[in-house]
């Protein structure tokens, strides 16, 4: 098979699809792999390293697209790369569809066969292709906070361990799920008095047993939630529902229950958000205020820390990208039943209930 790794485009979008490394083992199997000029560079991989495992550099994208029967690539193709996409060429990226209704009419339009990583789903229900980048993103979503708590980024000038006779920041992480435990973690770690809120009581339990000391698990529920805001100083929101939109948890009425510089963290914006308030910033402009209240959403986290999630990325997807290649998608979607779930869009057709329920459109259950 002809794989594609083409630049990634979004705003400050440094990742790349795939590492050198990942390049050779696809390779090895017996699959051509084109490689866009500079795709790597922002990670710290130079068009030498791809050649060296076997790989072709490509001058620009419209060659990279249309020479691959598989794109392979970290976020969703934007409006410039909706032409690119032809019918019947396998597409593997994080899609986010149910927050992105031009996006759906585009890949429709396409004939594409689009597999999200976000998707993918284990009998177990977790998510693999999604965890590397949500322990990512809930680490970075408190160092960011912090960032911002400063007086001088529109923040209430806490420092977020304190220091010996002044009491620590308070973060509240609304969901407990990877990128919640990775940010309840990180703020923990950091001094922080940290209380991570969650629907499962079996997932409190098991929270409180491993959690450290400083971390308070709390059934989340509004009555809850409200209690906490008054003197909250950080919220990451990452509360996540597989393919669908992410509940709005913190509505607009809420904010003036907020003292003014409170940090807003909206992990969840690639699937919508899950405050009231959220819409999508960029890496270049990361934050705006409402009633005095910081809000950072920037739609790519990880991208800020190239290298380390494109390894982490590529270590998880190789596995699947190698059977996509090496059995087609059919095939490798019959084989394994956790890879299917990721079809969301298939030669003009919505496949994934989530994503067809959220713009009303006809679903197709996809019959392998």
């Amino acid at each position: 098979m002809k794989v594609g790794i083409p630049k990634e485009i979004k705003n400050n979008e440094n990742r790349v699809g795939m590492t050198p490394a990942g390049v050779a083992e696809l390779v090895h199997h017996g699959h051509e792999v084109y490689v866009q000029h500079t795709a790597g560079e922002g990670s710290g991989f130079s068009d030498a390293e791809y050649e060296k495992a076997g790989a072709r550099i490509l001058p620009t994208i419209e060659e990279t697209y249309e020479v691959a029967d598989m794109i392979v690539k970290v976020k969703e193709p934007i409006e410039p790369e909706y032409p690119l996409v032809k019918k019947g060429q396998i597409v593997f990226t994080y899609f986010h569809f149910a927050c992105d209704k031009p996006l759906t009419d585009a890949m429709i339009a396409s004939g594409g066969v689009c597999i999200a990583y976000e998707t993918v789903q284990l009998p177990d229900r977790s998510l693999p292709l999604l965890i590397p980048m949500s322990e990512v993103a809930g680490r970075m979503a408190v160092i960011n906070g912090a960032y911002y708590l400063q007086k001088t980024k529109g923040g209430k000038g806490k420092l977020l361990c304190g220091v010996p006779g002044v009491k620590p920041a308070k973060v509240l992480v609304l969901g407990g799920g990877v990128v919640g435990q990775a940010a309840a973690r990180v703020a923990a770690g950091m001094g922080a008095q940290v209380v991570i809120a969650d629907i499962s009581l079996p997932l409190l339990r098991r929270l409180s047993a491993e959690m450290p000391a400083n971390v308070v698990p709390l059934f989340s529920s509004r009555h809850n939630i409200l209690r906490e805001l008054p003197d909250v100083d950080i919220i990451v929101g990452s509360v996540l529902i597989p393919g669908d939109k992410a509940p709005r948890l913190i509505t607009r009425d809420m904010l003036p229950m907020m003292q003014p510089g409170t940090v807003l963290v909206d992990v969840a914006i690639d699937q919508g958000g899950c405050f009231e308030t959220s819409r999508p910033t960029t890496h270049s402009e990361p934050v705006y205020e409402i009633d005095g209240i910081v809000h950072y959403a920037v739609a790519n986290i990880p991208g800020a820390v190239p290298n380390t999630s494109t390894i982490a990325l590529t270590n998880a997807t190789l596995k699947y990208a190698l059977a996509l290649a090496d059995k087609g998608w059919v095939q490798a979607c019959k084989d394994d039943p956790s890879l299917s779930k990721g079809l969301n869009i298939v030669d003009g057709k919505v496949v994934f209930k989530a994503v067809a329920d959220v713009f009303g459109l006809p679903y197709e259950e996809m019959a392998l």
